[in-house]
């Protein structure tokens, strides 16, 4: 049997077996499949399962939290997970809320000595939270809003009881103070009305004084901003905790602790800190305000993902009225380019973000240089000939280059052939001097400087050495005197190097802190993946509406404040999660109820000839763009042509009835929304005897019959002229998986039917020549925006989110 064939089988029979082990410790079907998919997951959690000793299985409850150590445990604890199962095996915590407590506290403690004192408290070891504990805090909770809770009814968000709840008893059982949370608030409430079930009215917007700043981000320090559009029930803020979000940082003035603690090999451990000289010469510069920095890469499109990190640190700055950079991280002048510079400043403007300033790594290339020389001087940094494999099979066996040491003079004249490019490219590198048998691989002499004979788009071809991103961002966070360097948490172990360089070169130092990435279901925002999908051409361009790159969401119909306002949501944590892509388009749908003026448009349409109206006769009735709009308001209504052939929805026609049917049937009556009622009188048939192709219907002018049935049309504008046709785009989810991260084959993953194109759909006639942007609700279909690819002859829509939504007030998967 040839070696391939034995290998496949080899690891059909260790998937299988694994499958086998993760059933048997309770996850369900999909969950265990997804798991075997991913090489990385199963090996994992192989391994957590043989470490708790659950090789015969155990309770479904043990085997989800056992699930989670194996796929969130923090890497640079692993000594400690052995610990951490003996508490989840022995239901010592049974709780997500204290896993993921345990996790926190695990990560700030490393490879060190684990208190386990310590341990139990931060995750609620013992405390046991009964029912009356429940409802007393539900008690608290609900009274503390009941005079809001009591005027808007099932319209308010209950997300923010349930957030009080678990302030109050954060070990709660969240299902279980869900449960209390429902029953109090009917109880106090009474059973929902049909006002409670009532869309909200839409607001009218009040007009701007002139001169008031329009570009100010419309939920930039607050989803809830009433200059959002986010005021009154059922707004965005309804989604939102009213806690402070920047409340975890601390105060410029208070940055003189120990940031971190630098451990090395031989025993000797670095405390960097900001001396007070140092922190009150940085204060001068500031005004003690907090000075951020946004530093894309400009080598792509920007993501959702960046969305989260603008509403951090733009976000930041806004709220202590402080000052935030965006800086381009251009160190790589071969992958950087002009087109994705000017497309991040737009989409930050477009957000609704002011950078304080705007510069580039590359401004700062001759003080990264100098201060290069001086790490030499100082004994940190050496000239090493090494090749990259080399180098990478040297640190992964912890062994020191053989130019590790060489003389200080000896390095400093060859970093200065390398600037004045006397160094063939790839024969030099210049490295830090850092410790090469410490356990954290960032401090393995990480590579400060490398010869690339590639002009920059930024500086030219005066440089042909370019500084790495590890001794780069650090340095400049510090010459910008920023004072919170805010970045995720896959940077984390980057800490330890960051204030290594910053302590060897006597500089001030930033506060760092790392925060969750954002992770959303059905979708990509690796970077990397990203570009795979658009130049192999899976998706057309970095703006294809299904994507979510901003740009793309931009397309789609997404808008600022939907945006900021859904970054508010998920909030600024640590603890990872996936967010369900639900709750995203649940604030673009929220938005776009408050926005969006009504329309009619038939996707799939059906011809119905009116046999009671006559042949040149055209009426022109009312219609409403927004749900409150008044008869003869202007504004808010707008004119509809009614004449005898109109079109609908071939999904409202059945030609058999039933009871819990309300479209329209041989012999049975709808309304026509805006219009009259309509009795189906004949159906007319293809050639083939079977498939329908007109109808014919008498329609009721006096609205004598009552339907219970209100469906959409479109009309012939003129006697025999055809309606508005239009493309339609019905946009689903990109990926088939909730987590196409966690599959091999994530290419065979994307959905076939991420993109339905509608050709031949009719509009009624005042959309035509809306411009690109244009956002509607077409009734009884779902959001849509004029696609910049319409012209002026033909309309390209996209729909942005259906009408309907189908996801909890709050939460993540």
């Amino acid at each position: 049997m040839p070696p391939a064939v034995v290998d496949k089988e080899a690891k059909e029979a260790l998937a299988k077996d694994a499958l086998a082990k993760f059933v048997k410790i309770g996850l369900d079907e999909k969950t265990a499949q997804n798991a075997v998919a991913n090489a990385k997951v199963t090996a994992n959690l192989v391994e957590v399962i043989k470490e708790a000793q659950l090789e015969d299985g155990c309770d479904k409850a043990i085997g989800n939290l056992v699930y989670t150590v194996a796929t969130k445990f923090p890497a640079n604890a692993r000594v400690h997970r052995p610990t951490l199962l003996s508490y989840v095996t022995s239901q010592r915590i049974k709780t997500v809320p204290q896993l993921e407590a345990a996790h926190a506290y695990l990560a700030t403690v490393g490879q060190e000595p684990l208190n386990t004192a310590e341990l139990e408290a931060k995750s609620g070891v013992g405390v046991e939270v009964t029912l009356e504990d429940i409802k007393s805090a539900v008690t608290e909770a609900v009274s503390a809003v009941k005079e809001k809770l009591v005027e808007e009814r099932y319209r308010f968000n209950l997300g923010l009881i349930l957030a009080k709840v678990r302030s109050l008893q954060p070990w709660a059982d969240g299902k279980l103070a869900k449960e209390e949370v429902d029953a109090q608030v009917l109880s106090l409430l009474g059973p929902k009305t049909e006002a409670d079930d009532a869309k909200p009215l839409k607001k009218k917007k009040e007009k701007k004084p002139k001169g008031e700043d329009s570009a100010a981000p419309a939920a930039a320090a607050g989803a809830g901003d009433k200059a959002a559009g986010g005021a009154g029930a059922g707004g965005l803020e309804g989604m939102v905790e009213e806690s402070d979000p920047y409340a975890i940082f601390p105060n410029p003035q208070d940055n003189n602790i120990v940031h971190t603690e630098v451990f090395f090999s031989d025993g000797t451990t670095w405390r960097p800190k900001n001396s007070r000289e140092a922190l009150e010469k940085h204060l001068a510069v500031t005004g003690g305000k907090v000075w951020s920095r946004f530093p894309p890469e400009p080598n792509g499109y920007l993501h959702i993902g960046h969305a989260k990190a603008m509403y951090v640190d733009f976000g930041l700055a806004k709220d202590r009225d402080g000052n935030c950079y965006l800086r381009y991280d251009d160190t790589n002048p071969e992958a950087e380019k002009q087109e994705y510079i000017d497309h991040i400043e737009e989409i930050v403007a477009w957000l609704g973000w002011k950078p304080f300033k705007i510069t580039y790594s590359s401004d700062y290339f001759q003080e990264l240089y100098d201060l290069a020389v001086l790490l030499i001087k100082r004994g940190y940094a050496y000239v090493d000939h090494q090749t990259a494999e080399e180098i990478k099979e040297h640190r992964e066996k912890h062994l020191e280059s053989p130019w590790r040491n060489r003389p200080m003079e000896e390095s400093l004249q060859l970093f200065e052939d390398m600037r004045r490019g006397l160094v063939d490219e790839g024969a030099a590198t210049l490295r830090m001097k850092q410790d090469m048998r410490n356990e954290n691989p960032n401090m393995w002499d990480l590579i400060a400087y490398r010869i690339k004979f590639t002009p920059h788009p930024h500086v030219g071809d005066k440089w042909c050495i370019y500084p790495s991103y590890d001794y780069t961002h650090c340095i400049i966070d510090s010459l910008e005197n920023i004072t919170h360097s805010l970045c995720t948490l896959e940077f984390e172990t980057r800490r330890a190097s960051y204030y290594w360089l910053l302590e060897a070169l006597g500089l001030y130092h930033p506060y760092v802190w790392e925060y969750a990435r954002l992770n959303i279901t059905h979708t990509m925002l690796s970077k990397r993946k990203l570009n795979r999908l658009v130049m192999d051409h899976h998706v057309n361009g970095w703006d294809d509406p299904r994507l979510m790159t901003l740009s793309g969401l931009r397309r789609r119909g997404a808008d600022p404040a939907a945006i900021n306002a859904f970054c508010r949501a998920v909030g600024i944590t640590r603890n990872e999660n996936v967010i369900r892509v639900e709750l995203l388009e649940h604030f673009m749908r929220d938005h776009l109820n408050r926005t969006a003026p009504r329309s009619l448009v038939v996707l799939k349409p059906l011809k119905v000839v009116i046999t009671n109206v006559g042949e040149e006769e055209v009426e022109m009735v009312e219609g409403k763009r927004w749900p409150d709009a008044k008869e003869g308001d202007l504004e808010a209504t707008y004119k509809l042509p009614f004449s005898r052939v109109v079109y609908i929805e071939q999904s409202d026609f059945r030609e058999k009835d039933s009871k819990d049917y309300y479209g329209l049937a041989p012999n049975k009556s709808v309304m026509l929304r805006y219009a009259y009622p309509i009795k189906c009188t004949e159906v007319i048939y293809e050639e083939d005897g079977t498939t329908v192709k007109e109808l014919r219907a008498e329609c009721d002018r006096a609205k004598s019959t009552k339907p219970k049935g209100v469906i959409h049309w479109v009309a012939e504008p003129k006697p025999g002229q055809a309606p508005l046709t239009v493309t339609i785009r019905l946009i689903n989810k990109l990926f088939l998986s909730e987590n196409p991260n966690e599959l091999d084959d994530w290419l065979g993953d994307l959905n076939p039917e991420s993109m339905e194109v509608i050709e031949g759909a009719l509009a009624e006639p005042t959309l035509a020549g809306k411009p690109a942007g244009s956002t509607f609700q077409f009734e009884r279909l779902g959001y849509f925006c004029v696609d910049t690819d319409s012209t002026d002859n033909h309309l390209v829509f996209n729909r942005t989110v259906t009408l309907k939504e189908s996801y909890p007030k709050f939460g993540a998967k």
